[in-house]
């Protein structure tokens, strides 16, 4: 029987919404370090609504319209809204904004 095929390696995290993330938060020297794409908004990174409202502000006034943050959240249900990670914000940031 063959070898499943590994899984594909995960995208490195934009650094600039690592920075939005940790400014939001308010975390302490090194935080940053520990994201991961799969780490949970709610669940992992304990961010509250005024910071998620604060991180879709500085989102769409980094990135632009596309990068709707609230509008992604308000069309999810409360499991899905617990399972939102940081790759699901960092797929709302333009392709020409992660180069």
């Amino acid at each position: 029987m063959p070898d499943p095929e590994p899984p594909a390696p995960a995208s490195p995290l934009n650094q600039e919404l690592v920075s939005l993330l940790a400014e939001v938060a308010g975390a302490p020297p090194g935080w940053a370090r520990q994201l991961t794409p799969d780490a949970r908004l709610d669940g992992d990174l304990l961010l509250d609504e005024d910071e998620l409202a604060e991180l879709s502000d500085r989102l769409r006034g980094r990135f632009g319209p596309a990068a709707d943050l609230a509008a992604l959240r308000a069309g999810l249900d409360l499991a899905a809204l617990e399972a939102l990670t940081v790759a699901d914000v960092q797929r709302l940031i333009p392709e020409e904004c992660t180069r």
